[in-house]
């Protein structure tokens, strides 16, 4: 996998990560899916993972504040 495609990956998962982190949300799971980069088309994928059903809940949460933050522009 060439290097620049691989910094990408991270940094879209670190900004994943902090933007969660800021809405009080941890997926424990989140991380590169490496198995995608084997493939013929050589994807990046974030993998969000499994969470609880607090997790759940909080993101649920979480977006349905940015919808509410949106629409009142």
């Amino acid at each position: 996998m060439p290097v620049q495609r691989t910094d990408e990956a991270e940094s879209a998962l670190n900004e994943l990560r902090d933007a969660l982190r800021e809405a009080g949300v941890t997926l424990p799971s989140l991380w590169l899916d490496l198995t995608a980069y084997a493939g013929p088309g050589k994807v990046q994928l974030i993998e969000l993972g499994r969470c609880n059903i607090d997790t759940a809940r909080a993101l649920a949460a979480a977006l349905r504040a940015g919808r509410t933050a949106e629409a009142a522009r």
